[in-house]
């Protein structure tokens, strides 16, 4: 499974670890993701997702997944199975309309 937030494209960074000598060596900086259930109101489920915990604060802002998943503009940086539920939540919403 890669390290990379399914809301926000978060990935690994690099970075140095500096000793008392001033000795650089190469690091990696992981980003704190978290698996999580969001029960989505729309489509009368839950929805897992792998994010980081920068993404769970913004969706709970919103109120829920399916609000968040209607009204932010950054929906370009979702992975494959998060853009499969926008459309499922935009579908739905049409639907009911």
């Amino acid at each position: 499974m890669s390290r990379v937030c399914e809301i926000t494209g978060k990935k690994p960074s690099v970075a140095n670890n500096v000793s008392h000598a001033m000795n650089k060596t190469k690091r990696r900086q992981l980003p704190n993701l978290q698996e999580k259930t969001f029960h989505s109101i729309t489509l009368g489920r839950n929805v897992t997702l792998r994010v980081s915990t920068n993404a769970i604060r913004t969706i709970a802002k919103y109120g829920n997944i399916d609000l968040f998943m209607q009204g932010y503009k950054g929906y370009k940086t979702f992975s494959e199975g998060a853009l499969k539920l926008r459309k499922a939540i935009k579908a739905k919403e049409a639907e009911a309309k």
